[in-house]
């Protein structure tokens, strides 16, 4: 079995990796989290096994530029004069939750990866434990814990106050 052109790829998969960018590392970093995903995608893919799982091997790569994103944000101080009044939008009109990722920042880096490659890049939790250094299981409670969290701190903001039960 051969492997698809590298352009294929990136068309096929592209949507999951920056939506799992997003909330690993917030709107500010995603796309570059995303492009260096996909160039470091770009050197290892001719070494690639056929018959492996692309979107896993992309995910496993986005989370080690994830990491290496907010290694550098832990060290780096951003000067500013002015705070703005109102934040910036920042992504594709309509496609990002600012309030959702307020919500995930808050997550330890474990529970946010975890919810983030098993809801949005849709991996299952053995591939996680694989990524995250971990077992099945401590993905799976990192995952729970994670929509835990979410549902306390996010859900609540998000519900109408006459439709909650």
């Amino acid at each position: 079995m051969a492997l698809k052109p590298f352009e294929n790829v990136v068309t096929e998969h592209g949507a999951v990796v920056l939506r799992v960018c997003r909330a690993v590392v917030g709107p500010v970093d995603a796309e570059d989290a995303w492009s260096e995903t996909f160039l470091a995608a770009m050197r290892a893919y001719p070494d690639l096994d056929p018959g492996a799982n692309v979107e896993a091997w992309l995910v496993t790569i986005a989370h080690r530029k994830a990491i290496d994103i907010v290694r550098v944000r832990a060290r780096v101080a951003i000067p500013t004069d002015d705070l703005p009044e109102l934040p910036t939008r920042i992504g594709l009109p309509g496609t990002w939750n600012h309030e959702l990722w307020d919500a995930l920042e808050q997550l330890p880096f474990k529970q946010r990866a975890s919810v983030a490659y098993h809801f949005l890049g849709g991996l299952p939790y053995a591939e996680i434990a694989e990524i995250l250094g971990s077992t099945p299981s401590a993905a799976r409670k990192a995952g729970s814990d994670g929509i835990a969290s979410l549902r306390k701190t996010y859900l609540p903001n998000t519900i109408p106050e006459g439709s909650r039960s």
